[in-house]
């Protein structure tokens, strides 16, 4: 498949800022970008995972995307997760050109919602936690021996780097410590985009072991914050995260984008375990105050299909 290159063709409609279609109502988010490149038959065996293709094959990347709006996901969220200027430079890129592949992926997700939609479509940059650039797994145990501080000054080129893309969101995304949240929220302070603030959690906690009460505290107040929530975990996690959400951030949507259930290998890096993902649990994430809904690694289109039809159900 070759894709038009991005930016071409006639310019789409102009969506509404994306809180104010949250204020109406639930909004679909796409599901695991890796797993459908992988359908695709890309390989993501590398410490870039799915940034390596923005490089390297950025046409299905945007067929990735499109296979999501098809599916009825009105919010794409970029191929930036495991990115990072260290990884970019250890493949022999400039800063300027690891800057660019940032920007690229938000132009990607702009061109499959312009080829794809049947309306609004709203893009949202992933800015992983520090454990994905590692690509040791460790996104899902956080206390990497870094301070707050370090975390920020870590993040903050990145954020710069998408920002400029000027995509409708940050995704601040499989945070798994309350400290790199704060670092994360410190690193996108004045960068102009409003974020969602999402942990991966376990046993009703953050991966860190935080109580989540006091890992969503850390959103509480800070009027960039567009939605706090979870995601990258397994669905039976989500109500009880929801509800401990609501009473941090009162008046905040939420977001809740569970993986399929099944567990992250990183020593064999494959999965384990049975999915547990079922799309008719979302008409409770909906009914607990969640306004973005989807679904992270190992869901796929038709999933979010079915959860399309589950929101259109709920009215």
């Amino acid at each position: 498949m070759t894709a038009a290159p991005p930016g071409t063709g006639p310019p789409p409609a102009e969506p509404p800022p994306l809180a104010e279609a949250l204020a109406r109502g639930p909004v679909l988010l796409d599901g695991g970008l890796s797993n459908q490149l992988e359908a695709q038959g890309c390989d993501l065996a590398d410490e870039l995972w799915s940034a390596r293709l923005l490089a390297e094959a950025p046409e299905e990347i945007e067929a990735a995307h499109a296979a999501y709006v098809r599916a009825g996901a009105r919010v794409l969220i970029t191929a930036s997760y495991q990115a990072s200027f260290e990884g970019f430079a250890r493949r022999g890129m400039t800063e300027a050109q690891a800057g660019a592949l940032f920007a690229r992926g938000v132009e990607l997700a702009r061109a499959a919602a312009r080829e794809a939609a049947a309306g609004p479509v709203w893009v949202a940059a992933s800015v992983g936690p520090y454990g994905a650039v590692l690509a040791d797994g460790s996104e899902y145990r956080g206390r990497y021996g870094l301070g707050v501080a370090e975390l920020a000054a870590f993040h903050r080129p990145r954020i710069e780097a998408v920002a400029r893309a000027r995509p409708d969101v940050l995704a601040l995304e499989t945070v798994p410590d309350a400290d790199e949240a704060e670092a994360l929220l410190r690193a996108a302070a004045g960068a102009g985009v409003p974020v969602w603030l999402s942990y991966t959690v376990a046993d009703g906690r953050t991966r860190a072991g935080q109580p989540l009460a006091d890992a969503f505290a850390v959103a509480a107040g800070n009027d960039q914050v567009l939605a706090v929530g979870v995601n990258c975990c397994a669905a039976d996690e989500v109500d009880a995260a929801l509800e401990a959400a609501a009473r941090a951030c009162p008046g905040l949507p939420l977001v809740a984008y569970p993986n399929s259930g099944e567990g992250w290998d990183a020593a064999r890096s494959v999965w384990t375990g049975a999915s547990s993902f079922a799309a008719a649990r979302a008409a409770g994430w909906v009914a607990r105050g969640a306004r973005l809904v989807g679904g992270c690694c190992r869901v796929g289109p038709a999933d979010i299909a079915a959860v399309r039809d589950v929101l259109d159900a709920a009215g």
